[in-house]
């Protein structure tokens, strides 16, 4: 697959031009109670409040995510998009409490998910070259980013954990089809 810039043909990465700030985000009920409060929400300021609170409250990773990370070489992946995976050796830096993290900032979000369908699209062959994956990568991170494309809501909390931060686990009911062998897999 070949992928022209559309988007980002001129831009040095897919967020440049955005200003990026910190929100708060509560959800109340009727009575304005408090039901869940998120402290700091980083998204673009030209998002509103609900779509602030829908990233922060149901799509953000709350917890698990290693706070050092470093990278796995793969023969024939650029670096640029490989995946994550704990820094052990970095992790015993830190104290105990502050080794693991939640998301916060809504690039993570986007970059997760963005590359994690890059680095999938790549390992499978559907890009011409590592060109062209670059390109959708930063094509998608965009569009999420400027609310042009939004995929549905299991890709929104799931998409990218292991690609983005190592985070494995056994299926929770989630399956996937081989793409060499066309078989459906836990």
């Amino acid at each position: 697959m070949k992928i022209e810039r559309f988007f980002t043909r001129n831009l040095a990465t897919p967020y440049e031009g955005i200003t990026f700030e910190a929100r708060k985000s509560e959800i109340k009920t009727m009575d304005g109670s408090i039901v869940s409060k998120v402290k700091k929400a980083v998204v673009p300021s030209f998002w509103s409040q609900m779509a602030t609170d829908i990233i922060s409250q149901k799509y953000f990773r709350k917890t698990g995510i290693p706070a050092a990370i470093t990278h796995v070489a793969e023969p024939d992946v650029p670096s640029w998009l490989q995946r994550g995976a704990p820094d052990e050796e970095a992790l015993e830096q830190f104290k105990p409490e502050d080794r693991v993290r939640g998301e916060e900032d809504s690039r993570d979000v986007f970059d997760r998910m963005a590359g994690c369908w890059t680095y999938w699209g790549f390992k499978h062959g559907y890009f011409d070259s590592a060109h062209d994956a670059n390109a959708y990568r930063d094509e998608m991170a965009y569009m999420l980013a400027h609310q042009i494309t939004a995929p549905n809501s299991p890709q929104w909390f799931n998409t990218g954990l292991h690609w983005a931060y190592g985070i494995d686990g056994s299926a929770q009911g989630h399956y996937y089809v081989d793409p060499k062998t066309n078989e459906t897999l836990a």
